[in-house]
C-alpha cells in the first residue's frame, strides 16, 4: 500500500510537472524551428567569413524588421480601411437599399433598418460593458504574448548561433553508431524547413510586387500597402490564403469603385493560377513543395493541437516529415498510370515553354 501510494504521488507529480512546463515545452519548439529556418542564412554568411554571432544578428535584425514593417502596414491598413467603410457606410448602405427595392420589388427604407437593427439596444450596450470589463484581461494577454515573443526570440538567437555545437553536445551522448544518422537527419530537417520558408518568402516578394502593381494602376489608395499583405497572407497561408488576402483590397475598393472589386477578384484567380502551375514549380525545384491538400490539412490538425502557434509551425514540421519519409522509408515500384503520364507530358511542355 505504501508503494502504491508513493507511486501515485509520483505521477500526480509529473503530471502536475508536465501541465506546468507545456508551454515552455512549446515555447522551445517553436524557437527550434525558427532556428532551423535561420541557419541555413546564417550558414551562407559564415562560409563567407562573416562572424557567426554577427551573421545571427544580422539574420533576426532583417527578419524582425521585416515582421515589424508588415504589422506596421497591417495596422494602417486596417485604421484607414475602417475609416473609410465608416465613411463611406451611408452610402453604401442607401446604394444597397436601393438595389433590393428594385431587385426584389419592396419598399424598405433607411428608418426600417435602422429600427430592426438597434430595437435590442440593450443587448448591444451589455456587450460594450462586458467588452469594457475584459480590457484589464485583455491587457493582460498582450503584455503575455509580448513576453512569449522575446522568450522564443532569445532562444531562437541562441540555438541559430550555437547550432553547430548545440548538436555536437547532443551527439555526444549517443554512439558513435548513432551520431552520424543524427546529424544527417538534422542537417536535412535545416535544408528543407529553410528552404521551404525562403521559397515561400520568395513567391511572397513576387506577389506583393505584381498586386502592388496591379492595385496602382487602378488607383486604389495604399496600393504598396495592400500588396504587402496580399504577398505574406497568399504565400504563407495554404490553399485560401489567396481567397482570405483578396477580401481587404475588394472591401477598399468597393469603397472607392465598386467596379475596381470585380477587376480585383478577376487579377487574383489569374494570379493565382499563374504562381500554382508556373511560378511555384519552379521555385520549389529544389525544395520540399506541400501538396496544397496535406498543406491545408496539417495546418488544421496544428491549430487543433496548439493553436496558432501549431497552426504556424504545421507546414514546416510537414515539409521535414515529408523529407524523412522520402530519404529512410522504401518506395516500391508501381505501374505506370497513362493519366498521370498525359499530366506529366503536358507539365514538361509548359516548363520548356
Amino acid at each position: 500500500m505504501v508503494l502504491a501510494l508513493a507511486l501515485l504521488g509520483l505521477f500526480e507529480l509529473a503530471n502536475w510537472a508536465a501541465h506546468q512546463l507545456i508551454g515552455i515545452a512549446i515555447m522551445m519548439t517553436v524557437a527550434f524551428f525558427v532556428s532551423l529556418a535561420m541557419e541555413p542564412a546564417v550558414d551562407a554568411l559564415a562560409a563567407r567569413g562573416v562572424n557567426r554571432g554577427v551573421a545571427t544578428g544580422a539574420v533576426f535584425v532583417i527578419v524582425f524588421a521585416c515582421t515589424a514593417g508588415f504589422v506596421a502596414t497591417l495596422g494602417v491598413l486596417l485604421v484607414e480601411t475602417v475609416a473609410d467603410v465608416v465613411s463611406e457606410l451611408p452610402r453604401l448602405i442607401d446604394e444597397l437599399v436601393s438595389w433590393v427595392n428594385s431587385t426584389f420589388h419592396q419598399k424598405l427604407t433607411l428608418d426600417q433598418l435602422r429600427d430592426r437593427l438597434f430595437k435590442d439596444s440593450d443587448v448591444i450596450s451589455s456587450y460594450a460593458a462586458r467588452a469594457a470589463d475584459n480590457v484589464w484581461g485583455l491587457s493582460s494577454t498582450v503584455l503575455g504574448g509580448i513576453a512569449k515573443f522575446v522568450t522564443i526570440a532569445l532562444f531562437s538567437v541562441y540555438m541559430t548561433a550555437d547550432g553547430p555545437k548545440l548538436r555536437r553536445a547532443l551527439c555526444s551522448l549517443l554512439p558513435p553508431a548513432k551520431q552520424d544518422a543524427v546529424l544527417h537527419a538534422w542537417d536535412l530537417a535545416i535544408d528543407k524547413t529553410g528552404g521551404y520558408l525562403y521559397s515561400r518568402a520568395l513567391l511572397a516578394v513576387i506577389s506583393a510586387i505584381a498586386h502592388w502593381l496591379f492595385l496602382a494602376l487602378l488607383g486604389l489608395p495604399n496600393a504598396l500597402a495592400l500588396g504587402v499583405w496580399f504577398g505574406v497572407v497568399a504565400s504563407f497561408v495554404p490553399t485560401i490564403g489567396t481567397y482570405v488576402a483578396g477580401v481587404l483590397p475588394v472591401l477598399v475598393a468597393l469603397t472607392a469603385r465598386p467596379l475596381d472589386a470585380v477587376w480585383i477578384v478577376i487579377f487574383v484567380v489569374v494570379y493565382q493560377w499563374v504562381q500554382d502551375y508556373v511560378l511555384q514549380p519552379r521555385i520549389t525545384a529544389k525544395t520540399v513543395d506541400v501538396n496544397p491538400a496535406v498543406a491545408l490539412l496539417a495546418v488544421i490538425m496544428g491549430g487543433a493541437l496548439l493553436g496558432a502557434v501549431g497552426a504556424l509551425l504545421a507546414i514546416p514540421a510537414t515539409a521535414t516529415l515529408q523529407t524523412f519519409l522520402g530519404e529512410y522509408v522504401p518506395r516500391y515500384q508501381v505501374r505506370e498510370d497513362p493519366r498521370i503520364e498525359r499530366r506529366d507530358r503536358k507539365r514538361r511542355k509548359r516548363k520548356r515553354g
